[in-house]
């Protein structure tokens, strides 16, 4: 019904950017908030930014200044732009995105994840 396509991710030195980009498709009504997770090797997913509909944001304070949420006009799209990237930010990263289809049925729905790889 709803599907999320990641892309962006890669192999970066530390000190280095990336942007990753998330597509969303399907019977789509209308979409709230827009955001990115990441699960380190061996640890949990953790929210990294957040985007609501009104473009308010939230961001983990690990990244606050680094990276930079954001979605296009149609609210279908959304972004994360990284930069001054660290080892620690080495994760694979999953776009999530909480969505009205066109049934009004509202659910959350989760890209398949990128890998994103900084090296010192």
């Amino acid at each position: 019904q709803v599907q999320l396509v990641e892309s962006g991710g890669g192999s970066v030195q530390a000190g280095g950017s990336l942007r990753l980009s998330c597509a969303a498709s399907g019977r789509i009504s209308s979409i709230n908030t827009m955001g990115w997770y990441r699960q380190p090797p061996g640890n949990q997913r953790e929210l990294v930014a957040a985007i609501g509909s009104s473009g308010s944001t939230n961001y983990a304070d690990s990244v606050k200044g680094r990276f930079t949420i954001s979605r296009d006009g149609a609210k279908n799209t959304v972004y994360l732009q990284m930069n001054s990237l660290k080892p620690e930010d080495t994760a694979v990263y999953y776009c999530n995105a909480h969505v009205l289809d066109t049934s009004y049925f509202a659910n959350t729905y989760w890209g398949q994840g990128t890998q994103v790889t900084v090296s010192s």
